[in-house]
């Protein structure tokens, strides 16, 4: 058997950032791109953390990372803040401009899982989401080394 899940999962990938960004202009929610809603809804889920730890969560590298919040921090949706703890580190942090968006971003991300999903029966959603979860976590194991 051929294997073609990577080619299919990286289709997946192009065609949901394209339609993603096009739902969110739909929205009228023009302040930040798919990818930047990614960080975004890690910020809504726990605000003020680390970049490492953005990083880690949206398997994006430092540098892309960077750039990503630069425009961010630009468009006035995040600010970099020293760690309380350890001022020699950067926090991330909400503005409330970006606080404001989440239930814009919810809606947007619902219709997304309605494309998505449709035609599946929530058994098969489940069972899709534990294997890709396998994926992600063989690449991940793979990518530590």
């Amino acid at each position: 058997m051929q294997h073609r899940c990577g080619f299919l999962i990286s289709q997946i990938k192009n065609l949901t950032s394209r339609l993603l960004d096009e739902t969110l202009e739909q929205h009228g929610m023009n302040a930040f791109s798919g990818a930047q809603g990614r960080i975004l809804d890690i910020l809504w889920q726990q605000d003020q953390i680390p970049i490492r730890e953005i990083s880690r969560q949206t398997s994006l590298t430092m540098p892309t990372l960077t750039g990503m919040l630069d425009r961010m921090e630009n468009a006035g949706l995040i600010r970099r803040v020293p760690d309380p703890a350890d001022r020699r580190k950067i926090n991330i942090r909400l503005t409330e401009e970006a606080r404001s968006m989440e239930a814009g971003y919810r809606r947007v991300s619902d219709d997304m899982n309605a494309v998505f999903f449709k035609g599946f029966s929530e058994e098969e959603e489940a069972a899709l989401q534990g294997y890709l979860e396998r994926i992600l976590d063989n690449l991940e194991k793979a990518d530590r080394g």
